[in-house]
């Protein structure tokens, strides 16, 4: 049995609901990044009682067909981004996707703008200028390396995307008191 957990975005957030399901004592088989999977069927109490403590840890079991199609995109991208900072993945966003989600792209597409809002290309654009955040507040990469790392084309390109995005310059930004960041589950 595989239930899709909402709002898991990182190696932390799979330590965390893997500690939630031991703690119940259900018999996962396996944790990853927006998954559950678990050796058998779990009982109404079991899911009941499941879904209450990972909503107490700020995770969400999807119920829906559309809820876990954007749940997979979002957990999909955020692995596609760790590939391209890796400079593992060469391929584009709609071939990733539908190597990794049993939908074809245009049909990804239409259902995760209609339930998030906003398309998957400025999602993800989104999730790259967090990351760009990221990396700026660790004070390690030049913007130029930040830029390379996450194989834009050039360092005015991100600059423009970050200003499009944030409304801010990256100037501005690392000038202000204090890192705005979004968490990836608020985009």
């Amino acid at each position: 049995m595989e239930k899709v957990v909402k709002n898991m975005v990182c190696p932390r957030c799979v330590e965390s609901v893997t500690r939630v399901a031991a703690n119940l004592e259900l018999p996962v088989r396996n944790v990853e990044i927006g998954k559950i999977r678990f050796a058998r069927e779990l009982g109404p109490d079991e899911l009941e009682m499941l879904a209450l403590k990972l909503k107490e840890n700020g995770f969400e079991l999807v119920e829906n067909r559309n809820q876990e199609i954007v749940s997979g995109v979002q957990a999909a991208l955020i692995e596609y981004l760790s590939y391209i900072e890796a400079g593992d993945e060469s391929s584009t966003i709609s071939s990733f996707l539908t190597r990794k989600l049993p939908y074809n792209y245009s049909y990804l597409s239409q259902v995760f703008s209609r339930e998030k809002g906003i398309t998957i290309e400025k999602f993800f654009i989104r999730l790259k200028i967090e990351r760009v955040k990221e990396l700026l507040g660790f004070k390690k990469y030049t913007l130029s390396e930040i830029a390379w790392k996450l194989n834009y084309s050039s360092v005015q390109y991100l600059s423009n995307q970050f200003k499009s995005v944030t409304g801010k310059t990256v100037t501005a930004y690392l000038n202000q008191p204090g890192i705005e960041r979004t968490p990836l589950d608020q985009l």
